[in-house]
Formats: C-alpha cells, structure tokens, sequence
C-alpha cells in the first residue's frame, strides 16, 4: 500500500476514535446538564406552587376552593412537569382535586395547560398510577416515587399544608431534546471532519509529493544517472534530505569521472615506460643497438622499470589508504624530529639542485601529532620534493599553534602553482611542468587526512607555492 494511503487511512481511523469518544461525552455531558436543569427548574416550580397554595388553609383543597395559580413568569423549560396534590400517606386527593383526568378537574395552574397534572390512578388503590403523560406506570405509588427507585422519572416533593406536592417528569421527554441537540452536533461534527479530512489530503498530497519526487531521482542514482539527479525542492526534514541526496549524487558523480580519469590516466602512465622497456628490448635482442648504444639501452630500461615499480607502488598504496584499516597504526609523533628526519631524507636533492631548507618551530620544539609516523613522513617528503621541483633557491618550513591546531607550512620561492591547476592539485595523476607519476600530493592528502587533518595548497603574494597542514594537538 502506498505510503499517502497509509498515511491518510491512520488519520481517517484517528479522527473517527477521536469524533466518537468526543461524540460519547458530549452526550453524557448534555444529558447530566439537562437532567440537573430540570432538577433546579423543578426546585424553582415547587417553591413557586407551594408558596401560592399554601395560601388555602383548609386542610382538603376542593374544588371550589382551588385557586388559580398563574406561572406566565416561569421559564419555559417548565413544559411536561406534571403536578400530583397528595396527603402524607401518597394517597391521591381525590375529593375535588384540582387534577386533570377527572369530571371535576380543573387547571391546578393556570397560564400553561402543559404544566397541569395528567395522570391516570389505578381503580381501587389508593395512591397507585398507572400512567403519567402516556408513560406506563404499573403499580407504582407515590412513595415509591419519592424514592427515586423508579429511574424513568425526575422527582421533586414540596410540604403543603394540604398534604405534598409531588412534581414529577419522565426522564424520557429530556433524552428526547438531549438526543435532537446531539443529531445536531453529530451532523457539525460529521461535516467538520469531512472538511477535515479533505484539508489532511491536500497536506499529505504536499507531503507526499516531494517524497514520490526524491524516489524517481533516488532511482537516478540506483541506474548511476548521477549527472541527471535534480534537487527536490521541499521544506523542513524532507528538504534536508532531498539536498543530502543531491550532494551525495554530485559526489558520486564527481568519483565516477575521477575513476575514468584515473583509468585512463594510469593506463596512460604504465603505458609509456612499458613502451621504453618493450622497444629498447626489441632492437637489442634485433642488433638495433650495438657497443654504447647497447648499455644505453639497458640502463634506460632498468629507469623505466623503476619508474613503472614506482607506479605500481604508489597506486597499491592509495589504494590500501582508501579501503584497509590495519594499515594506519597510530602512535605519537614528535613535529621537529619528523621535519629533521625529511630534511636528511631530502639532503641529496637539496645539494644537487643548490637550494636551502630553513625550518623553524616558534620555540614549540616539543609538539606532538597522533599519526602513522611512516605514512605521515611519506606525505612530508611528498609534499617537499614538490617543492624542490619548483623552487629557486630556498624552501621554508614553519610550525606553529593556531586557534588550538598544529599548523605545518612548506612553502617555496619559485613561480607558484598555475591558477587553473589549483582546484585539482590533490587529485590523482594530475601533475604540472616537471611533475613526476602524478600521485604524490593524492598520497599526501590520503594520509594527512587519515590523521584527522588537513591539507591545503596556494600561491604566496610574494611569489612562489605555500602548502599548509592542519592537525589537532596530541594530549
């Protein structure tokens, strides 16, 4: 099932739980309220007829004695309260009782024939009804309504001097209104959701739809379509990981031409001292070459072999950094004696080109870097015999604590790097004017950044190339 659906059926099952638990306590709530106003409009009619009757003070009230007792100031909520006069035994006053239902009854309350009592007494027992207002009432006498045993009826006595005043209504008349009024809230409730639930569908189709949108260029990347992948616009969450996905289909891109490159460049490296070697192989064996010529050759396929050893060399090794872990061994490494033991490493090649090597360490001859020391001085003498071959005379190495980093420069006095050639310096086989295999500055990234670090390159204002090394302080 689709997520939109998923996601539309949860909300749909979630606002009906939520619409029938509310609907469930709106109807206890609505019916405990009406039930507690009739009590009290009950209350209020009782004190109002027993203040009125107890004007009469003859001990039976009769027929020509009863008095109109007029309630148009009453609430109209006072409609179905029916009103039995009885003696305090619960025996109906039958001698001319004001009560409706019989020949000689009259209205006990004038103004409202609605609120007048309407009732039928059992023949032959005294104080037994069986119906008021049509509501079946078998053998139940007053007293038993005064109780409260009989749950179908709200029941309120008043004390007269008569005997009581027993108002009574059928719990059944304020269901019925509490029952209209929930229709009512039903119907609002059930358009509201509706209307609800058509506003969640417009917002899961918002949702949703950079999702759906993600996963066709996510499909991009499963076909390797890197270059075709597009940023998914979208808000919040679904933004951040549409624009991860981006980059990360830009950096893969980027790898997938950088392997071509590196491909087709190491083909092109192995392929010409395998060319040298194969030729000068050939005319030897041939009688090509004879007397001089004949160790000329050989000595210059003994520095193609070792040039194509070195190769194959560095490329075992780049590729070992990228994908073995038991290759770096991490240990302490003191700044100055590494920068001492490149110098003596690199001495030959400064005294054969002429050129001086300054180092100097900010009086901070006891840093400490956590490092493979092999590997990091292999990235050292990388990054200075880069630099032997450019400079003219002089080349600085400076160490220092910058904002909580070692930093390490090596810098030169020669012409610089070419601006074009900057942004792909670290890349592999990618060499200037007199480069080497192309691979000794991939190396020395590899390695410094398997040391937690950094490593940058640029051209100096006064002239010349600078590269800088970034590590965190070893504790």
């Amino acid at each position: 099932m689709k997520l939109v659906h998923q996601i539309n059926i949860a909300f749909g099952v979630a606002m009906v739980l939520v619409l029938s638990i509310t609907a469930v306590l709106i109807h206890y709530v609505l019916l405990d309220h009406f039930i507690g106003t009739q009590k009290q409009d009950m209350k209020t009619m009782g004190s109002y007829l027993s203040a009125n009757l107890q004007e009469v003070h003859s001990p039976t009230l009769t027929v020509s004695e009863a008095l109109p007792v007029s309630i148009r100031q009453l609430s109209p909520a006072y409609a179905n309260i029916q009103a039995i006069v009885s003696d305090e035994n619960g025996n109906i006053v039958s001698n001319g009782t004001a009560l409706e239902g019989t020949t000689a009854a009259k209205p006990l309350v004038t103004g409202r024939t609605d609120i007048s009592t309407s009732f039928t007494e059992a023949p032959g027992v005294a104080g037994a009804v069986t119906s008021i207002q049509g509501e079946p009432v078998t053998g139940v006498g007053l007293k038993e309504l005064w109780t409260g045993s009989d749950r179908r009826y709200l029941v309120e006595v008043s004390t007269l001097p008569q005997g009581k005043l027993t108002l009574l209504t059928p719990v059944s008349k304020i269901k019925e209104i509490e029952q209209a009024l929930l229709v009512r809230l039903l119907l609002v409730f059930g358009v509201g959701g509706l209307l609800m639930l058509l506003f969640s569908l417009l917002i899961t189709r918002k949702l949703i739809k950079p999702l759906m949108r993600l996963k066709e260029e996510l499909q991009k990347v499963k076909g390797r379509q890197f270059s075709k992948v597009k940023l998914v616009k979208a808000s919040g969450e679904i933004g951040s990981v549409a624009q991860t996905v981006y980059d990360m289909a830009g950096e893969l891109n980027r790898f997938n031409s950088a392997q071509k490159q590196f491909f087709q460049n190491a083909s092109h490296e192995l392929k010409s001292p395998l060319m040298s070697i194969a030729g000068y192989a050939e005319g030897i064996r041939d009688g090509v070459f004879e007397g001089d010529s004949v160790r000329k050759g050989l000595d210059i396929i003994l520095s193609e072999s070792g040039r194509l050893r070195n190769i194959v060399t560095e490329m075992t090794l780049l590729a070992k950094l990228d994908s073995e872990e038991d290759i770096y061994k991490a240990s302490p490494v003191n700044l100055k004696e590494l920068i001492l033991e490149t110098t003596e490493r690199m001495n030959p090649q400064l005294v054969k080109k002429d050129i001086q090597l300054h180092a100097s360490y900010d009086e901070l001859e006891q840093l400490s870097i956590t490092a493979d020391r092999d590997k990091l001085l292999q990235a050292l003498i990388n990054v200075v015999a880069n630099a032997i071959r450019h400079a003219d005379r002089n080349i600085y190495i400076h160490a220092s604590v910058e904002k909580g980093q070692i930093r390490l420069t090596v810098s030169d006095d020669g012409k610089g790097i070419p601006e074009e050639l900057l942004p792909y310096l670290f890349h592999r086989f990618v060499k200037g004017k007199d480069g080497d295999s192309g691979l000794g500055l991939a190396i020395a990234r590899a390695i410094v950044e398997r040391c937690g670090g950094w490593i940058t390159a640029d051209n100096r204002r006064e002239g010349g190339a600078q590269f800088s090394f970034g590590f965190p302080v070893s504790v």
